[in-house]
């Protein structure tokens, strides 16, 4: 058997976690938002307590930054179980993961980030594990080798992906339960920002909570991120509660406009308007005229102007769309011009 990974490292990475300078729910109604996907955790999570069983295994996918993790941990502790925390891409021996698996106490939770990230050899592992748990291992090599059938505790695997296609079939089908998170509205953020302030100890108004939200892409992540940076800006002016006019400028400093576009997103947008007539150009045309990676815009820039209609995927490359053309001229270059000359020429 390969050399047991260093679990008291995983407690040592969520006690620092715990300690950074967020707040972290610990219930379901201290995690804002998701109403819906909420509503069915609580009846699956006390069904399993109302039977005394471990519960199902579940897969939560959707884009980064929406709180999987964070949902994991309260699942947790309303389940009244422990936690163990890794990510896929440390677990590149199986080794590891039988080790792991061997180590969790009955009912207790393991959950794996990026998920669809697992070597083929770790990710077959899991298979015995959820559907028997127990774990399939050969010892020995040779004509002496034999199989053994290695029994754990009932437990339950949380898995998070960015990435379900990317995810094995088989994989898949042994998760009984299968949930998407979704991209938060602006009003769903204003309050985890306002419940963040709170954590912080300065009083925000809602009007600049709801602004923060309305900039943060769908993202608590983004969110928080952006309410550091405006407390940072209050705190040197020295206000006792962040405002408007502190967020707008703390958001004008970022280069962040009033939809959540930054100076990537804009450049991106430019590019296309003035070098290629509003498209369609290719992603890795677009990488290199921004300088950036073609997988930054993929993944991150891309799927946002997306949502905002700003942007379409046709089979030729991505190009704006035609009724976006004029308003983008005149929000991002400065361009008065009227509609008609703008579609003469």
């Amino acid at each position: 058997m390969d050399e047991q990974p260093p679990i008291e490292l995983l407690n040592l990475q969520e006690t620092q976690e715990d300690l950074s300078f967020a707040f972290h729910p610990t219930s379901f109604d201290e995690y804002l938002g998701q109403k819906n996907l909420k509503e069915k955790l609580r009846v699956y999570v006390q069904a399993s307590k109302m039977r005394d069983e471990s519960l199902d295994h579940l897969l939560l996918f959707g884009p980064p930054g929406l709180g999987k993790t964070t949902l994991a941990k309260v699942m947790a502790k309303e389940l009244d179980t422990s936690i163990k925390i890794t990510s896929a891409p440390v677990l590149d021996r199986s080794g590891d993961l039988v080790a792991m698996l061997s180590n969790l106490s009955p009912k207790e939770i393991l959950f794996i980030d990026e998920i669809h990230r697992l070597p083929k050899n770790v990710e077959e592992i899991l298979y015995s594990a959820m559907e028997n748990f127990c774990v399939d291992m050969i010892v020995g090599q040779g004509a002496s080798a034999k199989s053994i059938r290695l029994p754990i505790n009932p437990f339950t695997l949380i898995g998070a992906t960015t990435k379900t296609a990317l995810l094995s079939g088989p994989l898949q089908t042994r998760f009984g339960i299968v949930e998407r998170i979704d991209f938060y509205d602006a009003e769903e953020l204003a309050e985890i920002i306002i419940q963040n302030a709170a954590f912080f100890k300065i009083p925000i108004e809602p009007d600049a909570a709801l602004s923060i939200g309305k900039r943060a892409r769908g993202t608590p992540r983004i969110a928080k991120r952006l309410l550091r940076r405006v407390r940072d800006f209050a705190q040197v002016k020295q206000l006792e509660t962040i405002n408007m006019q502190v967020t707008n400028n703390a958001m004008e400093f970022l280069g962040i406009d009033q939809d959540g576009l930054n100076k990537l997103d804009r450049d991106i947008l430019i590019k296309i308007i003035q070098d290629f007539d509003g498209g369609p150009v290719g992603l890795d045309t677009l990488a290199a005229m921004t300088g950036e990676d073609k997988e930054t815009l993929g993944d991150y820039c891309e799927p946002f102007l997306l949502r905002l209609g700003l942007l379409q995927k046709t089979p030729r490359g991505r190009q704006i769309p035609p009724k976006k053309i004029l308003y983008l001229r005149k929000r991002l270059l400065g361009e008065v011009i009227s509609e008609q000359r703008d579609l003469f020429f």
